[in-house]
């Protein structure tokens, strides 16, 4: 029996949209229009949306008549006008320089309407397919209407890939023509590179509030980097962890045998793990609070721990300095309060000043490196914060990749 390439083989696990007759064809396509919007109502970074333009460019350019699908938000299975993806469609629009329909829900009489009646190159962007209960409950008969609608499939949303909802899993089950896009591609390519860089001079950072969050990337990476460097949140948790008073940080108290485990873990298996040992601290969790100096490890009482000291900015640059591979996810403190901003830009530099083959993943860390102005400097940006680390944990393979190899299930 024949198997299909994975992830970590180097090659493709599955067709590209190339492969396609797809003149002339109803194609679906789900996209990640999941975008940032600001308090008017506008798209606040397009970066998603300017992401899936290759391929939707492709399939346009060979006449297909094409029928985009994404999710935004969490309108809790209800049509809700806060959550439409109108905005997306306008930005998107803009971007190719023609029109873009919009249906008032992602399927039913109007959706079937317009995608019948679409013209070779046309575009048609379905209402958030979260207006439906269906969507993320992978219901057969919503998948079954989803792909009712076109004639071929093609996965380009990445960020979605690691849920198995109607839309990256179900959908497959009815359409036998599908492939993955360029985007979904170019993250499996870069992500997958990951997985079989030599552990020597292979250094992972890792960042956000919750140990609970990366048990299971940190204990996969354990068999993987030479170098983990945790900043953050769950940086206080692993210090605590190890003995030392983190005054009012937040500290998963629940978690604190599981970090003294990953700790003894990374003794045993040789790998070195740096955390804070100094840190940027506030009397509250405010916006307005004033940030103290801590000079080592200890968080007196009365204050919590918001971002790392300047001292271990410079110990992670040294690290990131000589390494070969890094793997970013995760900002190093309150990235939102501009006064605890600073670890997480000290690291965006200095991964991006590293000549080491990068990769950045998650929002915040994503976040840092495009505002300054850093973007150049880093090998891939990934497009899914999530679907990134779950694809670490799971050794290349997700749902909405799977489903594209052999179906629901990832049969194969």
């Amino acid at each position: 029996m024949s198997v299909a390439p994975t992830a970590r083989s180097g090659r493709l696990p599955f067709p590209l949209v190339d492969s396609l007759p797809v003149e002339g064809k109803r194609v679906l396509v789900r996209v990640d229009f999941n975008v940032p919007m600001h308090a008017d109502g506008t798209v606040a970074d397009d970066s998603r949306i300017r992401g899936a333009l290759p391929t939707i460019q492709h399939l346009t350019k060979r006449g297909a008549r094409v029928i985009l699908c994404s999710h935004f938000g969490r309108p809790k299975g209800e049509f809700d006008p806060k959550y439409s993806l109108a905005p997306a469609g306008e930005v998107l629009a803009g971007l190719l320089g023609h029109d873009v329909l919009l249906s008032d829900r992602p399927v039913g009489d109007a959706a079937t309407r317009l995608a019948r009646d679409l013209r070779d190159g046309q575009v048609l962007l379905l209402e958030n397919l979260r207006f439906s209960p269906g969507e993320e409950k992978n219901e057969d008969s919503f998948a079954r209407a989803l792909a009712a609608l076109a004639e071929m499939y093609v996965n380009d949303a990445f960020g979605a890939a690691h849920r198995a909802h109607a839309s990256t899993v179900g959908v497959t089950a009815f359409l036998d023509k599908r492939a993955g896009g360029y985007l979904m591609a170019d993250e499996v390519k870069h992500l997958g590179r990951l997985l079989t860089a030599p552990r020597e001079g292979f250094v992972a950072v890792l960042g956000g509030a919750k140990v609970s969050d990366k048990i299971k990337v940190i204990s996969q990476l354990m068999g993987k980097v030479d170098t983990l460097l945790i900043g953050g949140a769950m940086a206080c948790t692993f210090l605590a962890a190890s003995g030392h008073p983190m005054g009012t940080s937040k500290v998963e108290t629940d978690r604190l045998g599981v970090a003294a485990d990953l700790l003894s873990q990374a003794a045993r298996r040789g790998v070195k793990v740096l955390l804070p040992v100094d840190h940027i601290a506030a009397q509250a969790f405010d916006k307005a609070a004033a940030p103290v100096m801590v000079p080592n490890e200890n968080v007196p009482d009365g204050l919590m721990a918001l971002d790392i000291g300047n001292r271990t900015r410079i110990a992670f640059a040294e690290v990131l300095a000589t390494a070969r591979t890094v793997f970013w996810n995760g900002p190093m403190g309150v990235f939102e309060f501009p006064q605890f901003a600073g670890g997480t830009r000290a690291v965006a530099e200095a991964v991006a000043r590293s000549k080491a083959f990068s990769v950045v993943g998650g929002g915040d860390s994503v976040r840092a490196i495009h505002e300054s102005g850093l973007a150049s400097g880093i090998d891939h940006i990934s497009t899914g914060g999530g679907a990134s680390l779950e694809f670490i944990e799971n050794d290349g393979r997700l749902p909405g990749i799977d489903a594209l190899v052999a179906g629901p299930g990832g049969r194969r």
